[in-house]
């Protein structure tokens, strides 16, 4: 009795033993590619996934798009100038099954290949182009290292590069031209401002002027205007004076005149005319 309830008890362990090692739970980012007896059956998963113990050797491959970092790399351009870059590679499982048996270390494959594309690929580009065309390179990477990592079954995504590192010859020469772009920028908008404002006070002075005018203009056409009304209540007034108003101012004015000093006096055509009706008057 005893002997039995040992030997149920090594096979409940036994069993419970089994069933532990023959579920896997796989996440949604993750596959398992099963190897039974050494030989590839393909990838399970994602959810509940029964494999035999002993017999089967699962291994785990993760889908999630990764990254590879790339350290600082010692590369001569195509003028002979050395320059240090260092980048990230974005790369992503596409096939698990080849990702496991082609490639035993992707990342230390990866970062081999990286490098000596990078080396490649700089050597064939001249030194101000590593520097102005970085977006290029990234592409070229990209591509050259994707044709490689086809065949792991792997996806490179993206190369970025993170750092350039000229020559220090190389970075003195740039800071110089750096400050002589911003000197010059600086001049230019100091210029600018200075012909802006020149402008500015151009055409305050024009408007200035042309109100002036207009002003003199209006004064002008006030003061004619004013002239022309002043002579207008003239005459209105002198067509309402009769002639023997008109004689009897003449005779102030010969009044006037006789008792001046002068031993000449001129009398007008019209005098004799306008005194007429004085006289036809009195006789």
């Amino acid at each position: 009795m005893e002997m039995s309830i040992i030997v149920l008890t090594v096979i409940l362990v036994l069993l419970v033993v089994f069933l532990a090692n023959a579920i896997r739970i796989v996440p949604e980012f993750q596959r398992l590619v099963i190897f039974r007896l050494g030989r590839c059956i393909g990838q399970k998963g994602p959810g509940l996934v029964i494999i035999i113990p002993v017999i089967d050797r699962p291994v785990r491959v993760d889908l999630r798009e990764l990254f590879l970092q790339i350290p600082h790399q010692t590369c001569i351009t195509r003028d002979n100038a050395p320059i240090s870059i260092d980048f990230l590679v974005y790369w992503k499982v596409v096939d698990p099954s080849l990702s496991v048996i082609k490639v035993k270390d992707f990342a230390g494959a990866s970062q081999g290949i990286a490098t000596t594309t990078l080396r490649a690929v700089v050597g064939d580009i001249l030194l101000d182009d590593v520097l102005a065309k970085r977006d290029q390179i990234n592409e070229i990477l990209r591509t050259k290292l994707d044709e490689v990592t086809e065949r792991w079954g792997v996806k490179v995504t993206t190369v970025e590069i993170r750092e350039i590192v000229p020559p220090k010859d190389v970075q003195e020469a740039m800071n110089k031209q750096m400050a002589a772009e911003r000197n010059r920028r600086a001049m230019v908008t100091e210029a600018d401002g200075r012909r802006e404002a020149t402008v500015k006070v151009a055409e305050g002075e024009k408007q200035a002027a042309i109100l002036k005018a207009e002003g003199d203009k209006q004064a002008a056409i006030l003061r004619a205007e004013g002239f022309a009304l002043a002579l207008q209540k003239i005459f209105e007034v002198a067509s309402t004076v009769d002639t023997k108003t008109m004689s009897l101012q003449y005779l102030d004015a010969l009044k006037a005149l006789g008792a001046s000093p002068a031993t000449k006096i001129i009398f007008p055509l019209e005098f004799t005319s306008l005194l007429r009706p004085l006289f036809e008057k009195g006789s």
